[in-house]
């Protein structure tokens, strides 16, 4: 069966297959600006200063409705299978979850999980600084609250502890996903993996990176009271693993296989050292799973999701072209209000984002414990 899909699948980058990747790219950009300039804007700085719960709600609402664009590229327009198996888990739980970093788009993928239980505006992501200065979609990370390291921790600790200090009201629904390895998985950086691990006496990976353990402790103790649970998820690709472009142009992957493991947060231990040695261990476990994967083909227990829905899909879509297609007329053939109202707007969230700024509520805002 897998020989089949191999042949089967056309991975040769066409004219058609360029031209309906450029197209989706441009569509893609187009209405995350406006969406931004206009929906992300008003819901996450004008309603935020009056309460940021129902400022989350608004910013889900219409962000949720963009991200699915992305599920819907990667499931019906590129076919791409995504397979789920493990472990049935709740909607709507407040989660952190971790996973293995096999490439640069294994993110996209939790979205593909998140949409399936209703968190797909609520999911937010630990990531490089770096990626927080790209043109608009660095604005939507912000918006989003994403939470950007430099991967120094005498410049990160401070900032973790500020965000996750924001994260503990329980009536907001919150997922927060983390990377342990720190960056994204080559044969060279296994390589320097071992042989550290080798020099340190821990266990010898093959198929992850041995993953840093601050970050996830800094996030367990800070929010470990207002978690249901921790995720741990298992990212496989067959055949090849893609890149941002060979999601776009539809080349890779033939199929996702996500693995999910739910860890109640009274099966994790508390101190540091157990919680890293819980840490290690767990991707001790993912990498003889990935193990597995590379010789069968497939994850334990498959099955655990159904399929994408097209109509929920179809809705956020119309949902999207809709709101973006009003505010394009508004831009550009209505009143140079709206125009010095979007170069206004374009030059705060480049500030804000900048230097880490979100108002907070003019009544103040009840912290949970």
């Amino acid at each position: 069966m897998e020989v089949k899909d191999v042949e089967t699948r056309d991975h040769t980058l066409t004219p058609a297959k360029l031209f309906r990747g450029l197209l989706c790219l441009l569509v893609l950009l187009l209405t995350a600006f406006m969406m931004l300039v206009y929906y992300g804007f008003i819901s996450a700085i004008f309603v935020r200063v009056f309460s940021i719960h129902y400022s989350r709600k608004a910013t889900s609402f219409f962000f949720g409705s963009w991200l699915a664009l992305w599920p819907f590229l990667f499931e019906k327009i590129n076919k791409t299978k995504v397979i789920f198996s493990g472990e049935v888990v709740p909607a709507r739980e407040r989660v952190l979850l971790i996973a293995n970093h096999r490439t640069e788009v294994d993110w996209m993928y939790l979205w593909d999980l998140a949409i399936r239980k209703g968190q797909l505006g609520y999911i937010k992501y630990i990531l490089k600084s770096s990626l927080m200065k790209l043109p608009v979609f660095g604005w939507a990370f912000h918006i989003l609250e994403f939470i950007s390291v430099e991967r120094k921790w005498e410049v990160d600790e401070l900032t973790m502890h500020q965000m996750l200090s924001t994260f503990k009201d329980y009536y907001d629904p919150f997922w927060l996903a983390l990377f342990p390895e720190g960056t994204d998985f080559t044969d060279q950086k296994c390589i320097r993996s071992q042989k550290y691990a080798a020099e340190k006496g821990l266990p010898i990976l093959k198929n992850v990176l041995l993953p840093k353990t601050k970050g996830f402790r800094t996030c367990l103790h800070d929010l470990r009271k207002c978690l249901d649970a921790v995720y741990d998820v298992t990212i496989g690709y067959k055949h090849r693993c893609p890149s941002l472009l060979d999601n776009v142009f539809g080349l890779e992957p033939s199929e996702v296989h996500i693995h999910i493991q739910r860890i109640p947060l009274h099966h994790i231990p508390t101190t540091e050292n157990e919680v890293a040695n819980w840490l290690m261990n767990t991707f001790r476990h993912k990498d003889q799973l990935l193990e597995k994967f590379h010789s069968q083909g497939h994850f334990p227990h498959e099955g655990t999701e159904g399929d994408l829905s097209t109509l929920n899909c179809l809705v956020s879509i119309i949902t999207v072209m809709l709101l973006t297609s009003i505010s394009t007329y508004f831009t550009f053939f209505s009143s140079i209000w709206f125009k010095i109202y979007v170069s206004l707007a374009c030059s705060f969230l480049a500030f804000a984002t900048r230097f880490n700024i979100r108002p907070m509520p003019i009544f103040g805002h009840k912290k949970s414990s």
